[in-house]
């Protein structure tokens, strides 16, 4: 209802939520039209310092969802800035079809026939007709032990920095955190932050993936139901090189080589956009 209180109004108050540490409000002017701003809306709540331990360890107020926040290989404290937080130039998750969005993303980036045999072997066993989704994992863990087992690995391993915060932001569910955010990480791909957390909540639902950390330009999920063999991992390495094509054309070099060195068993997804 429109006099329902924002979910960050009870962040916003002296001692903050027990159980949290220390932090504050994040605030965004939202637009209204094109070139006028509104007033200052808040955007998430942000702790002071860094965190040693999961976003989902910590306790969070009802409708706020918890992530990890990072500055490495990008700007400090991108989240503050205009340019880089925007939720305002977001649609909605739900205005998208998960597998329309990676079949148009599919379409932009499978090479052209003019590329011949290297082209063709760089999305190989697949042709230039979308290969349509994968089918489910198999769990191998609940998503909840799994954001656990993998953020602590990142942590331990400095994968995420020196310094992640924590971050509640208001969501439905975790793959709406990106949009919520207004994180433009993936902007030189596509634009709208809705239509990769439409590809996200498709992925909660056949992977048990889960959003546990978000850079300037880079994502980290945590993965519940991986694919166990060559054969169920390729049709997921088709989604992935519709979704962020440099994690192969920077990466693994092919759709194959990617399938088998980063998805096959593997409870972390990791996506880098340039």
């Amino acid at each position: 209802m429109a006099d329902d209180p924002h979910p960050l109004s009870a962040l916003h108050v002296p001692g903050g939520f027990a159980g949290l540490p220390s932090g504050g409000l994040v605030t965004r002017a939202v637009r209204r039209g094109r070139l006028r701003r509104g007033r200052d809306e808040p955007l998430l709540w942000l702790s002071d310092g860094p965190v040693d331990a999961p976003a989902a360890a910590y306790p969070a107020p009802a409708g706020l969802l918890p992530v990890l926040l990072h500055d490495q290989y990008g700007p400090r404290e991108w989240w503050r800035d205009g340019d880089h937080a925007e939720p305002d130039r977001c649609s909605e998750p739900d205005d998208h079809d998960a597998e329309t969005v990676l079949r148009e993303w599919w379409d932009a980036v499978v090479p052209d026939p003019e590329e011949g045999e290297e082209g063709a072997e760089l999305i190989a066993p697949f042709g230039r007709a979308w290969p349509g989704t994968a089918r489910p994992g198999t769990p191998v863990e609940e998503p909840a032990a799994a954001v656990g087992a993998v953020a602590r690995e990142l942590l331990a391993q400095g994968w995420l920095g020196d310094g992640p915060r924590l971050a509640l932001a208001p969501a439905r569910r975790g793959a709406d955190v990106p949009a919520a955010i207004g994180w433009r990480g993936p902007v030189n791909h596509d634009n709208d932050t809705a239509r990769v957390c439409a590809v996200l909540r498709s992925w909660e639902d056949r992977f048990g993936a889960r959003v546990l950390a978000i850079g300037f330009d880079r994502l980290d999920l945590s993965v519940a139901a991986p694919p166990r063999t060559l054969a169920e991992a390729l049709p997921v390495a088709a989604e992935h090189f519709a979704f962020c094509p440099d994690n192969v054309w920077q990466g693994s070099g092919t759709v194959r080589d990617y399938a088998a060195e980063a998805l096959v068993g593997a409870a972390h997804w990791s996506f880098w956009w340039d």
